[in-house]
Order: C-alpha cells, then structure tokens, then sequence
C-alpha cells in the first residue's frame, strides 16, 4: 500500500469515527469501517511478529544470563550468589535509561495498568531497554506492559507520516489496534488479550463498536503470527498455560465459604504490594541511580533466603513467574505448608519492590502469587488444590489490577478442563476482592497516578513537548 492510499484510508476512518454509530450494524454499513479493519489486519501481522521478537529476545537472554554465562565461567550451575550482581548491575542500567532515555523507560507498573495515549516513536528505543534489561535480570515484572506500549507506538509510527495520522482520535485507534496484536496470545488466549485492553480501557458504546472487530482481527492474526513464529524457531509461543492437573467436581458450599475467605486474603494481599511499591517508589525517584540497584540487591536476596530456606530454585522468586507457574502447581505436592508460605511471602516482596523501580508489567507476577497463595491454602480442610489456585489467581488479578470481568476470564481459560467447576468460585472471589480492595484502597490507579508528586505528570509534558518539536 502506497502512504498516499494509506493515507486516504486513514482520512475515510477518522471521518468514520465522527460519524453517530448506535448499533455493530452501523459500524459495519460504513466503508470506511471495512478499510479499517483492513488496517487492522495490515498491522497485526507485523506488529506482532515485533512482539515476538522482543519475547524471543528476553526468553534468550534469561538463558544466557542464567545459564550459559555461568557453564562459560565454569561453574557447574548458576552458584546461588549470582543473582547479586545481575540484579544490582541490571537496576543501574534500568536507572539510566529512566533518566536519560526519552520516555522515562515507559509505564511504571505500580500504577497498574492505565489506559493512556500510544508512546511516541522515540520513547521506544528507552522501552525496549528498560523492559529487556528488567526482564532479563529476573526482576519480579511482567512482559505484557511492554508490549502494549510497543505495539501502540509502532503501529502509529506507521501512519504518522499521513495527515490523518495526526488526529488524536485516529492514532488512539490506530495504537490500540497495535496493542492487541502484541499481547495476542501472552495470556492464552486472543480473547483474553483483547477482552484485557477493552477493560483497561473502559471502552462502551461507539468506541467499542469502533474497537472491536478490528482489535480481535489484529488480535487472531496476530495470535497466528506467535503460533508460526514459535513452530519454525522452535522457541514456542511464550504463552501463559497450565496443563495436566486434576479433574475436579463441581463446586461445594464449602468452596464456596473458602472464595469469601480467598477474595477478602487477596485484597489485604493487593493493597500491601501496591501500597509497599507506591511508597517505596517515591525514595527510588529522588535517587534512582542508586536505589534501583539496591531494589534489586532486594530481590536477589529474597530469593537467594527462600532457596537456602527449602532447597528449591530461587527461579521461583525471580523473573514474572510465567514459566514457573505451570510446573508449580502441577508439582505441588512436592511443597510443604511451610515452604509455600515462606514462597509467597518471598515473592511477594520482591514484586512490590520490583513494581517501585523495575520497568514491566503486573499481571504475570500477580498470577503467580494468587496461585501461591491458593496453593498454600489447600492444605486446610474442604479446599482441594486447583479450586484454590483458580480462587487465588482470579482474586489476585481483581486486587492488583481492579478489572474483574478479565480476572474470572483468565482464571477460566487457565483452567479450561475445569472452567465449568471453577468459574462459579473464582466469581464469588473476584467480587469478595474487588469490592474490598475498592473499601480498603478507595483511589484508583489513575488517580493514584495523579496524586504523586508530579514526576509521572512532568514526565508526561517533555513527551509531549518533544512530540511538538519533531
């Protein structure tokens, strides 16, 4: 496609999006909507072999940094010191391209995840540094954050050079689309994916007519992209799943007394994490290169305290959790009631420190505490394990994230052979979290955001004078 085409095609969307759409039929009436759907599948393809990338390249320098450097100095295996030096190292270059990289190294994961305007062209280079080196390291972050910005900045990058790429509204679109094509199957699903950005975003009415068909296009080709990608590298689809548990029966009223219990056991959870990272993240702005290395000092040590403590890997407290998760719960009877508490305790420390300083995102490493926890309370009467580790990861993502509808989902597809049993219960946990997470922490990521002490505003505004510049 020509830019002169692409750009009548973005003209002909951003007089689409002016148009009084009430119904998916007048949406799908107009021409214009056909074209950009068109558009959306245009730039799913690329947008998420892009994504795939970056996963590739985080997946192989974990490996190198964990593995291979080791065996190259010879060493038998990673010695249990070596995460000391990676992390502290790691938070320094973190540190700088926070504060001299355009972008401020992109969305800070206390914050949860906000809906907000596309990152800009050249905020990415400080993204992709932040977000690589963070997840590299193994601080307690998530791929998912990265990837949004990633594929809303390239996707409007694409049509920046076109009069119509300029309008605020046509690149909000524009970058959502790019969005959903890069977390197409991070989380399992397409539909989880997109179902996450559409909630995120409180979209309703005309803009989720206008979202819809062509965030879940961009979303499935996307999903292709991954599955191709993973097939011919060998590498995989680096997807959240969990695989071979138990079948279990239908749900139990006294289940249903234990989701009360889960739900109410994840907010206090969500709001000590959240609360934790947002304090600590103050001390960290006021010097961040020398307390983002100490962050990580931080996390390495608890990691290295749970592996002395039970003989287990200090993985489990590293990295977002999303590799470990499928192999601890399918192995969880190998853990005692002690190591489990001791685990959770560990893990979630190191991710509301790692929320303070580190670039990345929150949902992996929530994921994965929900499924501790939940573990840890099936060893109590009446709560066999894969109820409560689906209780404990739908209540988890409700706490931190506040986005209940994509909570029930995610715990449902996770758990898919069971979805049936386990949906009912991961409801009432959801809701019992949601509820006194929003009683308990009344002010919401956004204002959370607004309330600090200006940095993320004035961080904001030389983006934006920088934008007026280019």
């Amino acid at each position: 496609m020509t830019p002169r085409r692409r750009g009548q095609m973005l003209a002909e969307i951003s007089d689409c999006q002016e148009t009084d759409l009430t119904t998916p039929a007048d949406a799908a009436a107009q021409p214009a909507y056909l074209r950009l759907l068109a558009l959306g599948a245009l730039l799913g393809v690329p947008i998420s072999a892009a994504a795939w990338g970056f996963l590739a390249l985080v997946a192989r320098l974990q490996h190198w940094l964990y593995a291979s450097l080791p065996a190259a100095l010879g060493f038998r295996g990673a010695p249990v010191w070596w995460p000391l030096p990676l992390l502290g190292i790691g938070g320094l270059l973190v540190a700088v391209a926070i504060l001299y990289l355009p972008g401020t190294g992109g969305h800070e994961p206390a914050d949860g995840l906000q809906a907000g305007g596309p990152a800009k062209g050249r905020e990415i280079p400080g993204i992709v540094l932040a977000a690589l080196v963070s997840l590299g390291v193994a601080a307690v972050v998530g791929p998912e954050a990265p990837l949004i910005a990633l594929g809303g900045a390239l996707s409007v990058l694409a049509v920046s050079r076109t009069p119509a790429g300029s309008e605020p509204r046509t690149r909000s679109l524009v970058g959502a689309i790019g969005s959903f094509a890069a977390i197409s199957t991070l989380l399992g699903s397409p539909v989880v994916g997109a179902f996450l950005l559409m909630e995120m975003a409180s979209l309703s009415g005309t803009a989720l007519e206008l979202m819809l068909l062509p965030g879940l296009l961009a979303a499935g080709l996307g999903a292709l992209i991954f599955t191709g990608l993973g097939e011919w590298s060998g590498l995989g689809t680096f997807s959240l799943s969990i695989g071979g548990l138990p079948h279990v029966a239908r749900a139990n009223i006294a289940e249903l007394g234990w989701a009360v219990v889960v739900g109410l056991a994840a907010a206090l959870a969500s709001v000590a994490i959240r609360r934790g990272a947002l304090l600590l993240r103050e001390t960290v702005r006021r010097q961040p290169l020398l307390w983002t290395p100490v962050i990580g000092l931080v996390v390495a040590g608890l990691a290295i305290a749970f592996a002395e403590g039970t003989g287990k890997g200090a993985n489990k407290v590293l990295f977002s959790g999303q590799t470990a998760l499928g192999p601890l719960v399918t192995h969880a009877a190998g853990y005692t009631a002690a190591a489990l508490v001791l685990l959770l305790a560990c893990k979630a420390i190191a991710y509301s420190v790692s929320l303070s300083a580190f670039r990345g995102g929150p949902i992996f490493p929530a994921i994965f505490v929900g499924a501790v926890g939940g573990a840890a309370l099936s060893h109590l009467p009446g709560l066999p394990l894969v109820p409560a580790v689906a209780m404990g990861i739908a209540a988890m993502i409700a706490g931190m994230l506040r986005l209940p509808m994509t909570a029930v989902l995610l715990a449902a597809l996770l758990l898919v052979s069971d979805a049936a049993a386990i949906t009912p219960l991961a409801i009432v946990a959801v809701v019992t979290s949601y509820l006194a997470v929003n009683w308990l922490d009344p002010v919401t990521p956004a204002g959370q955001a607004a309330s600090g002490d200006g940095h993320a505003g004035a961080a904001t505004a030389r983006r934006d004078r920088a934008t007026d510049e280019t």
